[in-house]
């Protein structure tokens, strides 16, 4: 057979010449017989076989882009391909041609869990820098406003009164001790600590009131255990009691609320991305960067699917969170309304002095009674007139607006107060949103609009599966991060009750309780400042509307509640000899459980302290 050539076919369907070649050597590579007279034939026979392997070939793109980002993140490129290779060892990222080595793959996993975790720390950081500061900045403005108001009485007194104010200054001190460690914490009630504070200064005052009589210890303590049925400072103590005890329990209660904020932020960020998390975050972020796909972003919805899956835990958190920040605002709204305060801490000094000038001008039958409850005293050795100490004594007086701190820390509460509400609101929903909030940052995810040109999680194009809803249930059918929904997380439910603790104290707040005294069976109007939240006057609150008193006077047999003086408080001081009330002590603590033997006497007695 002779020899042909490809040249032999037809000028006009002949696309491509080839050198001639042996009919043998092609009748060898089973050529059909009509391929040795047209090349053309051969052409569009192998057409579609030269075709893939060019789009093969073209697929196996250089690698430049994806070593140079590696580089750009501290990574050495000494194992990174040139260019693409066969993706079989890949374990993260779909086994196609690939620009990553396993090393490169396992690197670019932590990575992108250390890209997680800082993004959540970045959505996190408002919530954190506002407890912190603001934190820092109440409990400063609170603590100065204590010492203000201590200064301001003994600047105060020691002006108006001298010598005898300075020799008693220390009943004072304790009060504002006690008050500091109140606030800072302490297991204190503030209904006992100011019960033991008037109880102090009646002794104080009667003694400076009567200064020709000589009282002994045990006489003053008469004094003191009756005070409240004398009431020798009028209606001052109740008054100023339910003003301090509303306005340090919420005090308190917002620095602990803030604090706790700030602790539940630091708690709940502070976390570990599990395998599947980790899974889940690679092949979003760094998968297209293996493909060479270097500039691709994920799609919104598949960066949502990543992080509700990853963030399932934190999102159980919203019911708690927002109900948290919800009352922790309304406290705020209290503080700089009703329960001030700034106003609470300036009328310290106001109503002590309002008390003592009341003791002053009702002295005469103040001292009367007292004489007929607890015995005549016994006259100093130095006889000095009553009209003489009078005019040797200087009374207290009340102060002008001018005398009395207005600030503390450089700042003012309705200031505080203001700002802590403007950032309190949008916190609402934070755990939920946080997925949202991350995706929404550029870097870390396409644009909600680019839903064709986005990385899909196996290459670029529309993401298909639906958005799963928040927290842990629902991440049942998560299709992008594995999660156990068995196993609810300890450590968040731990945190769930540190807020659902924080809230109830701060409710507790809400209506002058402080929980930590709050009654274990629950009555109301027991603990400190409990059942105090219904009493309101129109000159404790000025601006805050017309309120009448409403309250119930303790029984005249009752006594104030105390803390031991070291002093056994349980006698009643009429029993004392020479007083001849012997015979009745024993009937005056309790009336209900009274022998009929007692009555005649009771009754004789009960006028004495009215």
């Amino acid at each position: 057979m002779p020899k042909l050539s490809f040249l032999q076919c037809s000028a006009e369907t002949t696309l491509f010449c080839f050198q001639a070649l042996p009919a043998g050597v092609l009748s060898k590579m089973h050529f059909p017989w009509a391929f040795i007279h047209c090349p053309l034939a051969v052409l569009l026979w192998t057409a579609p076989v030269l075709l893939g392997a060019g789009q093969r070939v073209s697929a196996l793109r250089g690698c430049a882009d994806t070593r140079q980002v590696y580089a750009e993140k501290g990574y050495s490129t000494a194992n990174a391909p040139v260019s693409q290779i066969s993706g079989e060892h890949l374990r993260l990222c779909p086994q196609d041609y690939t620009c990553c080595s396993s090393h490169m793959e396992e690197t670019l996993a932590l990575q992108s869990e250390r890209d997680f975790l800082k993004a959540v720390e970045d959505g996190s950081q408002f919530l954190l820098t506002t407890f912190t500061q603001r934190h820092r900045r109440f409990d400063e403005f609170f603590r100065e406003l204590i010492d203000l108001s201590e200064k301001s009485m003994n600047q105060m007194f020691t002006k108006t009164y001298g010598r005898l104010f300075t020799q008693n200054s220390h009943v004072f001190q304790e009060l504002f001790v006690e008050l500091r460690s109140y606030y800072s914490g302490g297991s204190v009630s503030l209904s006992e600590v100011l019960s033991d504070f008037w109880a102090r200064l009646v002794e104080r005052v009667f003694s400076l009131v009567n200064p020709q009589y000589h009282f002994t210890e045990d006489y003053l303590e008469c004094v003191s255990k009756h005070a409240e049925q004398l009431q020798p400072f009028g209606d001052v103590p109740r008054k100023l009691r339910i003003q301090i005890s509303r306005a340090f329990i919420a005090a308190r209660a917002l620095s602990q609320g803030l604090a706790t904020g700030r602790d539940i932020v630091n708690k709940a960020t502070k976390l570990t991305a599990d395998p599947e998390c980790v899974r889940g975050l690679m092949r979003q972020w760094y998968c297209p960067l293996c493909r060479g796909m270097t500039s691709l972003r994920p799609c919104h919805s598949l960066c949502l699917n990543v992080m509700k899956g990853c963030l399932a835990n934190q999102a159980d958190l919203g019911t708690e969170w927002n109900n948290f920040i919800d009352v922790l605002y309304q406290v705020a709204e209290k503080l700089e309304g009703p329960f001030n305060i700034e106003l609470a801490a300036d009328s310290i000094s106001i109503k002590v002095s309002e008390a003592i000038m009341h003791m002053q001008e009702n002295s005469v039958s103040i001292s009367s009674k007292v004489f007929q409850g607890c015995g005549n005293p016994r006259p100093t050795r130095s006889k000095r007139s009553s009209k003489d100490s009078e005019g040797n004594r200087r009374p207290f007086r009340t102060y002008t607006p001018e005398e009395k701190p207005t600030t503390a820390a450089g700042t003012n509460l309705d200031r505080l107060v203001t700002e802590l509400k403007e950032r309190l609101r949008p916190m609402q929903g934070f755990w939920v949103s946080l997925p949202h909030t991350i995706c929404s940052e550029e870097k870390m995810a396409a644009d909600v609009t680019n839903e064709d040109r986005c990385w899909n999680g196996q290459t670029r194009g529309r993401y298909l599966p639906d958005v799963t809803g928040d927290g842990l249930i629902n991440q049942i059918n998560n299709p992008e991060v594995e999660v156990d929904t068995s196993r609810p997380d300890v450590r968040t439910r731990q945190l769930i009750m540190e807020l659902r603790m924080a809230s109830n104290k701060l409710k507790h707040a809400l209506t002058g309780q402080d929980m930590d005294f709050v009654d274990n069976e629950g009555e109301e109007g027991s603990g400190s400042g409990g059942g105090e939240h219904i009493e309101r006057y129109n000159d404790d609150w000025p601006g805050y509307g017309p309120h009448s008193p409403s309250f119930n006077k303790p029984p005249h047999n009752s006594n104030p509640v105390k803390p031991s003086r070291n002093r056994d408080r349980n006698g009643s001081k009429w029993n004392k000899s020479g007083h001849g009330r012997a015979k009745s002590a024993s009937c005056l603590p309790t009336l209900s459980g009274l022998p009929l033997l007692c009555l005649p006497f009771m009754a004789n007695i009960a006028p004495i302290w009215r």
